[in-house]
């Protein structure tokens, strides 16, 4: 609004709109610029192509706007076709902000509110899309589902607020010990899964888990005047060829309940369908 003032002064009162609006890169030195600027690769992110186009229109909207002033400010008649290039890049600059804002919150809602990861019904997409790697370069994809032992407990003994804590501070773990390819998402309560391609060497799952196992137990969780040292126990599936992502992840939460059986803080590993999950805890 405020350089829309200002074009308005020039164009009705023939004074300078500013020597930002009549720079040759006044796109890049306006507010709007400087903060599309700064972000870029969260609108890349979002849509390249889109985020290319919405910088083409703002720089174009600029240039024509500054020809506009330069006619006005010389005395002139602005032509025709630059009004018409103004209106027509503003419509679309508008028009790819609307659609930035549209796709930015359908993203947001897919991410948990609390730990800042993405929620379960994210994991599907993901999961075609490691299992289209493993065809094309090989591996073992697996998921892990992991849960904090005895959360209710720390609940009770420490409100919701401080069980929020746990739960932040274990996703942050999680998402730090991480490889680059591995996906982690809140799947509800106390639970999260982690999605992974793994090398096809032996007990390459094996390895991955005790890695996220010795993470957690080094946790110490300061709430209020004590410390909390969470736990949490895993359940391993190795996907096979018919496998889904539904019956993939009902067979990492049975090997899941058979290490809460076992004693919890520690991992079972559901080998293949059908098969009893056993591994070393």
């Amino acid at each position: 609004m405020e350089w829309s003032r200002r074009i308005l002064r020039c164009a009705v009162l023939h004074v300078q709109p500013g020597t930002d609006v009549m720079n040759a890169e006044a796109h890049r030195l306006c507010k709007f610029g400087q903060w599309f600027l700064a972000d870029r690769q969260i609108f890349s992110a979002l849509h390249d192509e889109r985020s290319d186009r919405l910088e083409r229109e703002h720089r174009q909207m600029h240039n024509a706007v500054r020809t506009i002033c330069e006619h006005l400010l010389a005395g002139r008649p602005a032509a025709v076709e630059d009004f018409q290039l103004f209106e027509d890049s503003q419509r679309d600059l508008i028009d790819q902000l609307a659609f930035f804002k549209s796709l930015a919150v359908s993203k947001k809602s897919q991410v948990d509110a609390l730990t800042g990861l993405p929620m379960r019904h994210c994991m599907e997409k993901d999961y075609d899309s490691l299992s289209k790697c493993v065809r094309q370069r090989g591996g073992v994809e697996i998921a892990m589902l992991v849960d904090v032992d005895n959360f209710k407990l720390i609940n009770d003994s420490h409100g919701h607020a401080g069980g929020d804590v746990v739960l932040q501070k274990i996703a942050c773990t999680l998402k730090r010990v991480l490889r680059d390819n591995d996906q982690v998402y809140r799947y509800g309560g106390e639970e999260f899964v982690l999605l992974m391609v793994l090398p096809c060497h032996i007990k390459a799952e094996n390895s991955a888990a005790e890695r996220v196992l010795r993470a957690i137990r080094r946790l110490s969780i300061k709430l209020k005047d004590s410390i909390v040292h969470p736990t949490v126990t895993i359940g391993i599936a190795i996907a096979g060829a018919e496998d889904t992502l539904g019956s993939l992840i009902e067979r990492a939460d049975g090997a899941m309940y058979i290490g809460k059986a076992s004693g919890r803080n520690c991992y079972k590993v559901a080998q293949a369908q059908g098969e009893q999950p056993a591994a070393p805890s």
